[in-house]
């Protein structure tokens, strides 16, 4: 008479080591999933707002009746309009530069603070640099990923990329120029004459500063641009850019 295989099947035993095991496999896809929804499909969503607030802040620009500051005393024939800094956290200013896409389009606000800027998806102006189109420096920082990732793409830059800088009055057209790699503590980059402290600035450039490399902080990524020109709100965005300011309108 042969055995009952029920009884003859030895009946699993569960371990300590094996149910550790099995909760960390757990923790680890759930930590993966976390770090995608973070660094790549809560970029996706929050680019995809970034981009739709840009275009309403254009839109309600485009209805106001805000007239050109007057230029300075020391401004000459063709200097371009030059604003005073907001308040801090304020959104004054919006970027697109073709290089990243269609759909790139992204508010500055005044400041670098993590928390009230940063991480909130925009760019933030170091105060202490000048403001678009001004003689000297405007620089500005974001998060290279997460948050937005807004300068994600900012090694893929070339040279004589266009990147362009809208306020009230209109845009400002810079050209790409040269990227750099420097330590965290390399403030000179944000200085008037990059890198030259105490130098008298003759130049109007851009600076876009974000850390390197992906998911680290070890140094900073730096990309100088040079100003080409300016184009009045009254004249309609440029051409580059124009399906991308003018999107659902």
């Amino acid at each position: 008479m042969s055995a009952d295989p029920a009884r003859a099947r030895p009946r699993r035993r569960v371990s300590v080591l094996g149910v550790l095991g099995e909760l960390l496999m757990t923790a680890g896809v759930l930590v993966l999933l976390f770090l995608g929804w973070q660094l790549w499909l809560n970029d996706i969503i929050v680019g995809g707002r970034l981009e739709t607030e840009s275009t309403q802040l254009s839109q309600e620009w485009d209805l106001e009746a805000v007239p050109a500051p007057r230029p300075s005393e020391s401004a000459e024939p063709g200097d371009p309009p030059v604003g005073t800094a907001p308040a801090n956290a304020e959104r004054f200013a919006l970027l697109a530069v073709p290089r990243f896409g269609a759909d790139y389009y992204r508010p500055i606000a005044e400041g670098i603070g993590v928390a009230d800027v940063l991480n909130q998806g925009e760019l933030g102006h170091y105060p202490s640099t000048q403001m678009p189109g001004a003689v000297g420096n405007f620089a500005i920082a974001a998060h290279r990923k997460a948050y937005g990732g807004n300068l994600e793409h900012i090694g893929e830059l070339r040279l004589g990329d266009e990147i362009f800088v809208e306020t009230r009055e209109g845009w400002y057209e810079y050209r790409f120029r040269n990227l750099e790699y420097v330590q965290p503590s390399g403030v000179g980059v944000i200085e008037p004459v990059p890198q030259q402290t105490g130098f008298e600035p003759g130049d109007r450039l851009i600076t876009l500063t974000s850390c390197n490399p992906f998911f680290s902080t070890a140094e900073r990524i730096i990309a100088y641009g040079v100003y080409e020109g300016f184009t009045p709100r009254a004249d309609g965005p440029p051409g580059s850019i124009a399906a991308t300011v003018r999107k659902g309108a």
